[in-house]
């Protein structure tokens, strides 16, 4: 399956690059030994390598199963962990610790961005003291990772198993890409899950990329080869900085793919429509890099540009149940925020929800805390926050889309926006219930309720919103953008109350 999310200009060009650092086209559809996986990654030449010759005069194993180093990517060095899947199936010893440690160590000193190309079995039980149990083993590289989170963006790509403990590695990553049919990761292989519980499963049903990437959340992007895994990595880079220090790249502004016409939004708050038309329509033409595209899809995040400038969006999506905020929704979102706010990158929320779901399975999934788990990170950032009503915004929902007590730059919202606790309907209904039940006659009752729900109206249309400043400004569609990179250009001097690091990036 092809990535729904690189770009196809920056494919090209890599395409080109790969070309002249020789590498062959034929074998961008199989699985590639490692050192193909890292001549796509890295600029030609540009590769660094350490520890080559673990294990050589001992075990015959070639740099014990896993290669390290620094490369550079579009000229920005980057460190590597890449396992060899053709050495004891890239499981961890001693020596492999060792080296990943020792890259981790120095990214954490020089602040390098970390990429991980895992095909690994797990650890290697004719090793055990040398994975396991020591300071040096596995718990050493996952104590790194953790320091890591939120100070260097660390990009993890599935092109094999990440199996048992290693499994964790992943998830304290960024972002997790994972090529379908050969990535695929797990606490225990369906035979040992077998003997333990008695249930019978598959690799793909229990670990599977396609699993982890609708269902888990583990998972960020299913690709169809190891060649548009590594072109999505390259691509992703691009909207990160360095580190915690920096800003992201500014690059020359494009025209959006569409335009924002009227009726993309519909007027109708139950009509369905994509939220990524409006998205398109608003930032930079083929610049959108949705996170979690598969999962918890009732919300949409992603990065993208404005006139240049990279912003995280965070969309509610009214195609999918309605756009309402769920558990896993509440979670996607509240990860993503704090992504963003540890990589000083602007916030954009595109406002057309109902509220939270309601109902005895969300109450008992803990929707109220997973929705405050949404709000504190919303709350929490400190990057320059805009929220935008595309068509509605009720109750607690309003709230976690960053309302303004929460201190977004503005509130802005198209022609036919609502901002309401509820629906009027819902609200004539609540206040209104014994009164509409006194009225026998039916022409009657439906006359004043049609009354009270004109009055809700009124109270609550975007007339009075502005008059109280809730709403900052009214704005035309088409005149959206414009207003966007204006406003995100006047935020352009930010900075943070304080020098340190900001926060770890949670996993979900």
């Amino acid at each position: 399956m092809s990535s729904s999310i690189a770009d196809p200009a920056a494919e090209a060009l890599d395409a080109v690059a790969w070309a002249r650092a020789g590498f062959d086209p034929s074998k961008w559809t199989t699985k590639l030994p490692v050192r193909d996986r890292l001549a796509l990654l890295f600029d030609p030449g540009s590769f660094v390598e350490d520890g080559l010759l673990a294990s050589a005069g001992e075990d015959s194993l070639p740099a014990d199963g896993v290669i390290t180093g620094v490369g550079r990517i579009e000229g920005r060095r980057v460190g590597i962990i890449a396992s060899d899947f053709t050495v004891k199936a890239g499981s961890w010893g001693q020596l492999t610790c060792e080296k990943q440690i020792r890259i981790l160590e120095r990214a954490d000193r020089d602040l390098l961005p970390m990429v991980y190309l895992v095909d690994a079995a797990g650890g290697r039980l004719t090793d055990q003291m040398g994975f396991f149990p020591n300071r040096r083993g596995a718990s050493a590289i996952f104590h790194l990772q953790v320091r890591l989170s939120g100070r260097v963006p660390q990009i993890c790509v599935l092109l094999g198993p990440s199996a048992a403990g290693g499994a964790y590695m992943p998830a304290f990553c960024d972002w997790v890409g994972m090529v379908e049919g050969n990535g695929s990761m797990y606490l225990a292989s369906p035979r040992i899950a077998e003997k333990v519980t008695g249930e019978i499963t598959t690799l793909e049903e229990m670990g599977g990329a396609m699993m982890h990437a609708s269902v888990s959340g583990c998972g960020d992007e299913v690709f169809g080869s190891d060649w548009e895994a590594i072109s999505a990595t390259r691509l992703l880079l691009s909207y990160l900085p360095d580190d915690f220090r920096d800003a992201p790249a500014r690059v020359a502004g494009v025209p959006p793919g569409r335009p924002f016409t009227d009726g993309m939004v519909p007027t109708d708050p139950n009509t369905a429509y994509d939220v990524r038309d409006v998205i398109e329509s608003v930032v930079d033409g083929a610049s959108f890099f949705e996170i979690k595209a598969r999962w918890a899809e009732e919300i949409v995040v992603g990065f993208a540009r404005l006139d240049g400038r990279v912003v995280g969006l965070v969309a509610n999506q009214p195609k999918v149940r309605s756009g309402a905020i769920f558990v896993d929704s509440a979670d996607k979102a509240a990860r993503f925020i704090s992504m963003c706010d540890a990589y000083n990158v602007p916030l954009l929320f595109l406002h057309d929800v109902p509220g939270f779901m309601v109902g005895v399975q969300v109450e008992r999934q803990g929707i109220i805390r997973h929705g405050a788990k949404l709000i504190v990170a919303m709350s929490s950032a400190e990057v320059p926050k805009i929220s935008v009503v595309l068509r509605k915004t009720y109750a607690a929902g309003f709230y976690a889309m960053c309302a303004p007590g929460f201190e977004p730059r503005a509130t802005l919202a198209l022609p036919t926006a609502t901002i309401a606790p509820m629906t009027p309907e819902a609200s004539v209904n609540a206040v209104y219930a014994n009164k509409i039940a006194a009225i026998s006659d039916p022409v009657e009752r439906a006359d004043y309720v049609a009354a009270r729900i004109a009055e809700q109206e009124a109270e609550l249309g975007l007339l009075r919103m502005g008059s109280r400043l809730v709403v900052d400004a009214v704005v035309e569609p088409g005149a959206l953008r414009a207003e966007l990179i204006a406003r995100l250009a006047d935020a352009d001097g930010w900075t943070r109350e304080t020098g340190r690091r900001h926060h770890t990036i949670s996993p979900v």
